[in-house]
């Protein structure tokens, strides 16, 4: 108890730093804190047993398991990794920064959950509810492994006979395609 009154009572609001609309803590600056007050806090990475990597997967998203001790005791996140809009990325799709920023941000959770800027997540677990929802205003941003990507997928297997060029001009009609992302159609037309 003397861990988390202590780190709970660190007033965390000048190393607030904010991207869009979400305020959050850095890993850096979090593992600063924690380490100032209590020296002999460690980090642990957990790695999946069967392959070797620092993530772990259910066949379909990733996720990262961390723990931080403190004068002994252990608290474990569990965290997806997920992309920019906090969408769990597909398997095929993660990259090593992509488990890196996950282990950082997982770190940093499992640091709040022994009282180091734990109001910060407060609420991350509700749903927010919009009176109508709002229709996108122009071509949506095509990204690999978002909820579209499957159905693009699927459009250009059944479709490959119109060749590349005809595919990406018809669905530029509702995405917006990136050079990455038409590199990686590419690879679906043969």
């Amino acid at each position: 108890m003397e861990v988390f009154k202590k780190l709970s009572a660190i007033n965390v609001k000048a190393k607030i730093e904010k991207k869009g609309n979400v305020e959050y803590l850095s890993w850096s600056n979090a593992w600063g804190l924690a380490k100032q007050e209590f020296p002999t806090t460690q980090r642990r990475v957990y790695e999946d047993s069967v392959t070797g990597l620092c993530y772990f997967n259910d066949g379909k998203t990733g996720y990262v398991k961390v723990g931080i001790e403190i004068d002994g005791l252990e608290h474990i996140d569990y965290l997806p990794i997920m992309d920019f809009r906090n969408k769990s990325i597909a398997i095929e799709s993660i990259t090593s920064m992509d488990v890196n920023k996950t282990i950082q941000r997982s770190m940093t959770k499992a640091i709040a959950m022994h009282g180091l800027g734990l109001s910060l997540w407060s609420g991350e677990d509700l749903v927010t509810v919009t009176a109508k929802a709002e229709k996108p205003t122009g071509p949506i941003e095509l990204t690999i492994g978002d909820a579209n990507w499957d159905k693009v997928i699927k459009y250009i297997k059944d479709n490959k006979h119109l060749g590349l060029a005809t595919i990406v001009k018809n669905l530029e009609t509702k995405y917006k395609i990136s050079t990455t992302i038409k590199k990686e159609l590419g690879k679906y037309v043969g």
